[in-house]
């Protein structure tokens, strides 16, 4: 018998069946493709073939407020309820400066949940604490001679007023930046470097290895003048191409929509981190500029050094809270510009306006589910 007689069957099986049976896999991956059915929340859909009317009108805000920005900026906004994130430009690597203070006060809310760390615990601060830029404590160690507080104390200056030596006396207790970036891994938060402490980083940014005589008064400021331009440009440059505390918009997003469902920490330490957040003194015209009356929001800051007319790292990322309780991920990131900082700022309360337009269309009558059929876009 003829080889090709022996085949032909083989041939008519999967002319019959193999459409069907791709037919089954198309409607089995579909909906996971498209973000159709989003069960968990935790995990996020970024920018879903499939938008509702609302959903489609915030991506379009967030992407014209990247494109008329003068610099170039990463936007991410995420829906805690149901874990859908828009950007503009979000999937990049931007320096997150003292945004990386977030990572630090999380690493250490989660070493207390695990009993490793007590906030309660006292703390020395000396000069040989002492860090870089902005550390409000220096001013207090310098007149007194040392500080005596509480690490809960520390936590609450690194965050609220972003105090570089605050943070830093924070990072070594609980063991270093191995320690952030470990938690931060453990939490399959992809996408986020934390980096090192503000001395190192700061220093290499400037083209400079730490001296401890940095920390005082301008001495700081003046080796950095005494460096050649080439090397400050060459070092200013690195970090802004590869960013060593580099994390994108969309997983920072998704981050704080985890620490909203209370999926990093306990009940008691996501309260703790979340109301101090809150008070945030830094950066009232960022983000917090555009919040409407009613609305809450808990930030953190990050502003990085200049060089050459423009700015490494502009950022503020938030958890922004409606009246009904309804709580968005905002994160507003710019890697470099040399625009004036009321522009910076008019950006980012934008963002805000934009995600609460959202809230209006997405919930009209203040409902639990989004309102709206769904649009078909382009991928």
């Amino acid at each position: 018998m003829p080889r090709w007689t022996r085949v032909t069957p083989w041939i008519r099986f999967l002319a019959l069946f193999l459409p069907v049976l791709l037919l089954a896999l198309l409607v089995a991956w579909l909906p996971r493709l498209v973000g159709d059915e989003q069960e968990d929340a935790s995990e996020p859909v970024v920018v879903p073939l499939v938008l509702t009317p609302a959903e489609r009108a915030l991506q379009e805000e967030l992407v014209e407020l990247a494109d008329g920005f003068d610099g170039e900026v990463g936007l991410a906004v995420q829906d805690v309820s149901t874990g859908r994130i828009l950007h503009a430009n979000g999937d990049e690597l931007y320096p997150q400066q003292s945004v990386s203070k977030f990572w630090v006060a999380l690493a250490a809310l989660g070493e207390a949940d695990e009993g490793d760390f007590d906030l309660a615990e006292q703390v020395t601060l000396r000069r040989e604490d002492m860090t870089v830029f902005h550390q409000p404590l220096r001013e207090i160690v310098r007149a007194r001679g040392r500080f005596d507080t509480d690490y809960g104390d520390l936590l609450d200056r690194a965050l609220t007023r972003s105090d570089n030596t605050a943070n830093d006396r924070i990072l070594r207790r609980i063991g270093g930046p191995e320690t952030v970036q470990d938690f931060i891994d453990d939490a399959e938060l992809e996408g986020i470097r934390f980096g090192t402490d503000e001395r190192t980083k700061q220093s290499a940014i400037a083209g400079l290895e730490w001296d401890q005589d940095y920390s005082i008064g301008n001495a700081f400021f003046d080796a950095r003048e005494e460096v050649p331009d080439a090397v400050r440009a060459a070092s200013f440059e690195a970090y802004l191409a590869d960013p060593i505390d580099g994390a994108s918009p969309i997983a920072i997003a998704h981050a704080l929509g985890q620490l909203a469902r209370g999926a990093l920490l306990s009940s008691v330490s996501t309260e703790l981190i979340l109301s101090t957040l809150e008070q945030t003194r830094s950066g009232p015209r960022r983000l917090k500029g555009g919040v409407p009356a009613g609305w809450t929001i808990a930030h953190k800051t990050g502003t990085g050094q200049f060089y050459g007319g423009e700015q490494s790292g502009y950022n503020d990322i938030g958890i922004l809270t409606s009246p009904e309780g309804r709580e968005y991920s905002v994160v507003a990131m710019i890697r470099r510009t040399g625009a004036p900082t009321i522009a910076r700022m008019q950006m980012m309360q934008e963002v805000v306006r934009a995600t609460v337009r959202y809230d209006e269309a997405a919930y009209p009558d203040s409902g639990d589910e989004p309102q709206g059929d769904e649009v078909n876009t382009e991928p």
